[in-house]
Formats: structure tokens, sequence, C-alpha cells
């Protein structure tokens, strides 16, 4: 789900652009949006492409089953898959423009900024602050009262 209908009920184009690019990484990774387990930490299909581009390890996502295929068509694949999932809004592609970036090779693609929900899942968290464990306690009741309508 696109973060600025997530967070704000904004829905516009460019939110259907953000699930194409979740639905481009997803079958390029053979993975789905949901928790990836690397050791003891957890991280979304997105937060792992996006540490795997940045490291320059990005073919590490790759279904085995598409290895055999052309490693620059995938690797436009991904890079196309970031590009409609970053986080501003207005730096994601149109989808008339992401269908030119897979028709033409000759089109150069922009560098991916930070996506939407990239989190540095790979750090622990800090589990030693009273502060945060104090936070994360707290809590609001809230109260209602029903009330019995009869009719007249």
């Amino acid at each position: 789900m696109a973060p600025e209908y997530a967070n704000y009920g904004h829905f516009s184009v460019k939110s259907d652009v953000f699930s194409f690019g979740v639905l481009v990484l997803e079958i390029v990774s053979g993975l789905k949006n949901s928790d990836i387990r690397d050791g003891d930490y957890a991280e979304h299909l997105i937060s792992f492409a996006w540490r795997n581009w940045r490291e320059g390890t990005a073919f590490n996502i790759v279904d085995q089953t598409l290895h055999n295929n052309s490693r620059d068509e995938i690797m436009r694949c991904i890079h196309i898959g970031l590009l409609c999932v970053q986080e501003n809004v207005t730096s994601r592609p149109t989808m008339a423009t992401v269908v030119i970036m897979f028709n033409s090779n000759s089109f150069t693609l922009p560098l991916p900024s930070q996506p939407a929900y990239s989190l540095n899942a790979r750090d622990p968290p800090d589990t030693s602050s009273d502060e945060s464990r104090i936070n994360s306690m707290q809590a609001s009741a809230n109260e209602a009262s029903i009330s019995e309508l009869d009719p007249r």
C-alpha cells in the first residue's frame, strides 16, 4: 500500500505506480512483500531490495529460476521497481513512463532514491532504553457510553 495512502488517506495515480513497483520486485525475487528472514533480523522486500541495490548486490534478490535469463533485463526490472516505490511521490515515474522504460533500452533510467518503508532492519532494535519501554507501555483508555434508544 502506498505510504501516502496508508498515512494520510491520499490516493493518486502514483499510488498505483507504487503498487506496480512492489509487484515487479515480487515477481523478480519470487518473494512476497512481507518479512524476509536473514539471521536474527527480518525486513520487508522493499528494504531488502534497496539494501542490496545500495551495496551493489541487487542480483542477490533474484529468484533462482530467473538466473539463466538476461542479467541486464533483470537488473533493469529491479531498477524500475525501485523507481516505482520511491518514498517521494513526485519522484515516482508515471505508468506511461514505466512502459517506455520497459520497452526502450535507450531510455536512461535515473537513480532511485530511498523507497518508502525502508528501514535499516539489519540493526537490532535498542531494547536497553528505559524511555522506549516506558513509551511503549503508555496507553489511553477510550471510554464510550452506550445508550439504548427506544422508538416513540
